[in-house]
């Protein structure tokens, strides 16, 4: 049988089974930066969203008028119940981790515990989730949480990263690879298609003026590469190094 990456990448644009698949995020809204337009092709595919999106210090949602945390957080999970139906997606189908966002980073054993259980109680064969890129504390987190979690099974999985932002220089780069390389799979979206992102985009409303920058032309995958999570990535230039984002290179927060 194919490989996922092969799949996605097939002229055709055909419908993929992804039963055995999952699309696992960090946030709500990030299914949608990453792959809303083939989540549509994806039939039965897993969507895994690491964090409720609503950090624990409540600045979020004070400065989008909520309440507290939790009416954020639940105004974020409507949200992504919208944008992930319009794309097709089973409510069945989404699982919800219910970290704090901006959180990950600090529960990396217990999610690793979580993912590796979730991967082999569904028999996943191929993962789509965040390249580790240095862009945000929770997209790396997840992305070394599904390597470790992988690792841990005694059998292979496919894992497909895609892009969603890091630093280059002073300058934000958005949905492009730190490191360009091989293999690397590049989907232009046809009208049809970009009309889909945009209407998942504005589903999540309270994301509006994050999500603007983000385009509807096209959408990224390669395979996962090896990684020393040791190392920073991006060559050390990470964004979050000077954002106040749950956690900060080398300060042990």
């Amino acid at each position: 049988m194919p490989r996922l990456i092969e799949r996605i990448a097939e002229a055709k644009r055909g419908r993929i089974d992804a039963r055995r698949s999952a699309v696992i995020v960090a946030h709500p809204d990030d299914e949608t930066i990453g792959c809303g337009a083939l989540l549509a092709r994806l039939d039965g595919v897993q969507v895994i969203v690491v964090t409720d999106g609503a950090p624990a210090n409540g600045i979020d949602a004070r400065t989008h008028g909520f309440a507290d945390i939790d009416a954020y957080a639940a105004a974020r999970a409507r949200e992504l119940d919208l944008a992930l139906s319009l794309a097709g997606v089973a409510s069945s189908n989404i699982r919800r981790l219910g970290l704090a966002d901006q959180g990950a980073a600090h529960a990396l054993p217990r999610l690793t515990r979580t993912l590796a259980s979730l991967i082999d109680a569904l028999g996943l064969a191929a993962i789509l989730t965040h390249a580790f890129e240095g862009g945000h504390p929770d997209h790396d987190a997840v992305a070394f949480a599904v390597a470790a979690a992988v690792e841990r099974l005694e059998r292979p999985v496919e894992v497909v990263e895609m892009p969603f932002y890091h630093r280059a220089g002073d300058d934000m780069v958005l949905q492009h690879f730190a490191d360009v390389g091989p293999c690397e799979v590049t989907l232009p979206l046809g009208e049809a298609e970009r009309a889909l992102k945009a209407r998942m985009l504005a589903a999540h409303a309270t994301q509006a003026a994050t999500l603007t920058p983000f385009s509807t032309a096209f959408e990224r995958f390669r395979p996962a590469r090896p990684r020393n999570f040791r190392a920073l990535p991006n060559g050390g230039a990470v964004l979050y190094a000077d954002r106040d984002w749950g956690s900060t290179p080398g300060s042990g927060r």
